[in-house]
């Protein structure tokens, strides 16, 4: 017969660990992001995958305007923004914020018209739909525009349009006539709605997008260095599994797995494995930034970014 006192260290050894883990609370923490769409797939399997809990944090993800979600991170309501694009363009005017991630090196937007309109000649006088004025996706389609021969400033006018999904809605019941989608919803208005697909600008040109930025002063921040961990471990796992990948972006964005896969494959290659762009990537992002916002010259690369934590969260995850 076991003795009942030794059952019971027995049971003890077994048992409290796991309730003591168990009660543990997890440090809440704020990313934002801007647009439903694959951009923010790292911050979302790091979520659904548990990688934020095996930092010890509980992730509150929150969809937010860019500028507002920057004017959000200065005035401490959140921890990190997971879209960059527009914060990049904030720091040139004095916003404390640095970037400590990239997780999108390319741009992963094409330009989607109504049926009707077949060529960049027929979008003269129409109007696109954009997210953020100044964002990402705003430069991306005026810099293919560009390309096409036209004028973005004077040939199309330009309006808020909500999300890349609402934007999809603008189209459908013409509201807008052009806008520059990322999948899965430019798959959806190719294949659903009929829509024409002009231009891609994944292989034209470096556009830094998404990643992690937080306030200057919390760049060596231990907390952060957890948040970095967690995206870090979900860009990994975005990687290396494709199924996994694809099933949580079919949740994530509520569409069918075969929209996912295609999405997962068409985009894959846009971003960093790392965390890290090539310091010509950074480069050129930065000079066609000064270009489009009339700076004298090119902000430094070191006023904008700093992989110092993430290059060490690298070393320990053993990241390539």
């Amino acid at each position: 017969m076991i003795n009942a006192a030794f059952l019971f260290v027995l049971m003890a050894d077994v048992l409290l660990p796991a309730l003591g883990f168990a009660q543990v609370p997890l440090q809440k923490v704020i990313v934002t992001y801007s647009s439903r769409s694959i951009a923010s797939i790292d911050l979302f399997i790091a979520q659904e995958r548990g990688f934020f809990r095996e930092e010890g944090l509980g992730p509150q993800l929150v969809q937010v305007r860019a500028t507002a979600a920057i004017a959000a991170l200065v005035s401490g309501e959140v921890h990190a923004l997971g879209s960059i694009g527009s914060a990049i363009r904030a720091i040139p005017r004095g916003a404390p914020i640095k970037v400590l991630a990239v997780s999108l090196r390319r741009p992963v937007f094409w330009l989607v018209t109504r049926p009707e309109l077949k060529s960049f000649s027929d979008l003269k006088g129409k109007v696109m739909g954009t997210t953020t004025l100044g964002g990402s996706q705003h430069t991306a389609g005026m810099r293919m525009l560009r390309r096409a021969g036209l004028n973005p400033d004077k040939d199309v006018t330009v309006v808020l349009g909500g999300d890349v999904p609402t934007q999809l809605l603008g189209l459908v019941n013409g509201s807008i006539q052009l806008a520059i989608l990322s999948p899965p919803t430019v798959i959806i208005a190719r294949d659903k709605y009929k829509m024409n697909i002009l231009a891609g600008a994944m292989e034209e040109f470096s556009s830094i997008q998404n990643g992690l930025g937080v306030l200057e002063k919390n760049a060596r921040d231990p907390l952060v260095k957890r948040i970095l961990r967690a995206r870090a471990k979900g860009n990994r796992y975005f990687h290396q599994n494709e199924k996994g990948a694809a099933e949580v972006l079919a949740r994530y964005l509520a569409v069918d797995l075969n929209t996912a896969l295609e999405t997962y494959r068409i985009s894959r290659g846009a971003f960093t494995t790392d965390g890290i762009p090539t310091d010509s990537e950074l480069v050129e992002y930065l000079r066609e930034d000064a270009q489009i916002l009339g700076l004298p010259a090119p902000v430094p690369v070191s006023k904008v970014f700093d992989f110092t934590l993430q290059r060490e969260v690298n070393r320990e995850l053993g990241s390539k």
